[in-house]
Formats: structure tokens, sequence, C-alpha cells
């Protein structure tokens, strides 16, 4: 009706259909997805791995090896720790290595600790050695102290030495070196 070639119809060449690309799995490099939760009524026998972050608030027996860990406040976990995140609000016993290692005022660490960096709050109880590492992730943990040699049955005790009472200068020091670790007294209330 309104065309200039009333008696000509054309028609223009269909576009080829092309088929859309598959589409390729979706890989998340930094996306951070919610944490694996070991609730506060679940006791774990074994170890736990997790390419992703882990929220402990109940009872783990065995190694935890993971992206990011947190340990609730009323958590207890009884072995080997690797993370590149820890913050630890209750109690562990156990060796400890990870990048980023934070101890809260609410906590209570029985072991050894290798990190890049630690930080300990005011109120946080530790014991044990911690070292700098610059990798601490793919270091080997420390090798077990050996076994107290065995005796035969009826043999006399082992004689055990009596520690040597400090002299009057070290007592009033609040650091006490022994054994090639740190041990700081608390200044007795008075």
């Amino acid at each position: 009706m309104f065309s200039r070639n009333k008696g000509k119809e054309t028609e223009k060449p269909a576009a080829p259909v092309v088929a859309p690309a598959p589409i390729a799995p979706i890989k998340r490099t930094g996306a951070r997805t919610a944490p694996s939760i070991i609730s506060t009524d679940l006791v774990v026998h074994g170890n736990l791995t997790a390419t992703g972050d882990i929220q402990v608030d109940g009872t783990v027996e065995g190694d935890i090896r993971s992206q990011s860990l947190t340990v609730g406040e009323k958590a207890s976990i009884t072995g080997e720790i690797v993370a590149d995140d820890i913050v630890i609000r209750g109690r562990v016993i156990g060796t400890i290595r990870g990048r980023r290692v934070q101890l809260s005022s609410t906590s209570h660490v029985e072991g050894d600790i290798l990190h890049e960096a630690l930080a300990v709050e005011t109120g946080a109880f530790f014991e044990g050695n911690c070292r700098h590492s610059d990798d601490p992730i793919s270091q080997p943990a420390a090798a077990p102290k050996p076994a107290a040699p065995s005796r035969p049955a009826g043999a006399a005790p082992l004689a055990v030495p009596r520690p040597m009472a400090p002299r009057p200068s070290e007592a009033a020091s609040p650091v006490v070196v022994g054994d090639g670790g740190v041990v700081v007294k608390r200044p007795a209330a008075q």
C-alpha cells in the first residue's frame, strides 16, 4: 500500500539461525559461600576437610583442614587445625597451623601455633609454643616428643630432678625461661 514497488514483492533472506553456545560451569574463585556448620549438639569423631569455611559450635575429635575455620565459644576441638583464617573463641587441644590466627578473649588453647600473623586478645588462655612462618600451611606439624622408655616390671621408679628454687633477683622477675620456652608469671594479688 505505501511501498514504491507495488508489483514486486521482495523478501529479505532470513538471517541464519545460530545455536547458542553451551554454558560453561561458573567458577567462583573469590566468592564466599555459607560455612559448613557443626552445631552445638553434634559430636564428630573423625577428620574434617573442606575447600570453604567451617564453623564449629559442637565437639570435634579429629583433624580439621579448611579455607577458614571459626571455633565457637562452646566448641571443643581435639586435633590438628590447618586453615588460612582461624578464629578461636572456644577450646582447642592440638597443633594449629594458619596464615592468620586469632585467639579471642574466651579461647582456651593447649598446643603449638605455627602462624604467619597472630592476634591474641586480653583474657585468652594459651599454653604452648608459637612460631612465625612464611608458609605455615605447607610446613609439616612438629614431630611428636618421644615416649618415655619402658621399664621392666618391679623396677625402681625413675628419679625426677627437683626444680631449683629461684634466686632472690629472679623471684621479682615476671618472666622465667626454662627448657627453651618462656613462661610469664602474673604478679601476686595484694
